[in-house]
């Protein structure tokens, strides 16, 4: 029987375990360039069978948050390099998540005070974070049909910057409300041209870019990420399950390393109640999807077992439980308890919460 702690080859990169770090933005990066303290943080994890570094900006204009990392000069790339050396020299594998957030951003965040772009003229609802503190999103500006090829560039960019950097391969984000996200849902993809209107078009966006990323990357060291159900950002669309069958139907015929779906949750907390919406988890899309999958969203270890032993999922992404505990792997193994997290610390700030959760062997001291 397979369980979390078994290893596996994806693609060309072989995991320890099937336990991934999920992707998780801390604000922690001055200005958008890593710090050591970064370094430390994800050394720490290495234990991960595959560790997806935070999401990181592929170009000035794809920030929408305060301290992001980006992918994009000489600088953040020399400052990515002692991250990955430490993942590395604990014997770790680590892929940065290649990020865009369209919309969600404010003219505060963008060069020179443009607005944010998207693939069409409609407002989020919500707040950005400013350094003047939380200010109504804006009206973005609509891409012209002209432009949209600049930014398949700065992500094939981007994808060059992060080999140099010295990561494992690239996980092209295409989830949770941001710009890859806003041009296949129909709910903020309005447009007339070619990347708008039927299935074919709104997935164009995201096909360019897997094109161009792997141009760059072998296939099998690209992922993609997913958020068929999610209402984050502000998302909707009005027949999910067809534009996401369609997109992951397409992503088989690039042979990619795997597909990491955010996945529904049914429980207390969550803002989806929609059947549709539900339906939309790795059990679904292992019928379409022919490579690794990797599942997140509320998972605990019980759950992440019963998921890979029923063949949903080949790995399971935890974010909150990592941020907490970084020997995860090993509380897990040993069915020892976890440290709590907490929440304030999570977005911003030094190193408490940061590094300085506890792992076994300090807890004995």
């Amino acid at each position: 029987m397979t369980t979390l702690f078994d290893p596996i080859q994806i693609g060309d990169i072989a995991l320890a375990n099937r336990i991934a770090m999920a992707p998780l933005t801390r604000n922690r990066a001055t200005g958008s360039v890593p710090t050591p303290m970064m370094a430390e943080y994800y050394g720490q994890r290495a234990t991960a069978g595959l560790i997806i570094a935070e999401a990181s900006q592929i170009s000035p204009m794809a920030q929408g948050y305060l301290d992001t990392p980006g992918i994009y000069s000489p600088e953040q790339i020399a400052a990515w390099r002692p991250v990955t050396d430490a993942v590395h020299a604990a014997g770790g594998r680590i892929v940065i998540q290649l990020w865009h957030v369209g919309r969600i951003s404010h003219p505060s965040l963008q060069p020179g005070g443009a607005l944010p772009v998207a693939p069409s003229a409609i407002a989020p609802e919500g707040e950005a974070s400013t350094l003047s503190g939380p200010q109504p999103y804006v009206t973005p500006r609509a891409l012209e049909t002209s432009e949209i090829p600049t930014i398949v560039e700065s992500y094939k960019k981007a994808a060059q910057n992060a080999m140099e950097a010295g990561f494992d391969g690239v996980e092209i984000h295409a989830a949770n409300g941001y710009l890859i996200d806003q041009f296949l849902e129909d709910g903020t993809n309005h447009r007339t041209d070619r990347y708008g209107g039927s299935l074919e078009n709104r997935a164009r966006f995201l096909m360019e870019i897997v094109e161009a990323v792997t141009s760059v990357w072998d296939a099998n060291k690209v992922g993609v990420r997913l958020s068929p159900a999610g209402t984050f950002n502000d998302m909707s669309d009005s027949n999910p399950k067809a534009i996401f069958s369609y997109v992951v139907e397409a992503l088989n015929s690039y042979g990619l390393a795997y597909l990491h779906l955010v996945e529904p949750r049914n429980d207390e907390n969550s803002t989806i109640k929609n059947e549709d919406h539900l339906s939309l988890n790795s059990e679904y899309f292992r019928s379409i999807f022919k490579g690794t999958i990797i599942a997140a969203s509320g998972y605990n270890q019980e759950l992440a077992e019963a998921a890979i032993k029923a063949g949903n999922a080949d790995l399971i992404a935890f974010g909150r439980f990592y941020i907490a505990n970084p020997d995860l792997v090993e509380r897990f193994a040993l069915n020892a308890p976890l440290n709590p997290y907490d929440r304030s610390t999570f977005y911003g700030g030094d190193e408490r919460g940061y590094t300085d959760y506890p792992t076994l062997e300090l807890e004995k001291v």
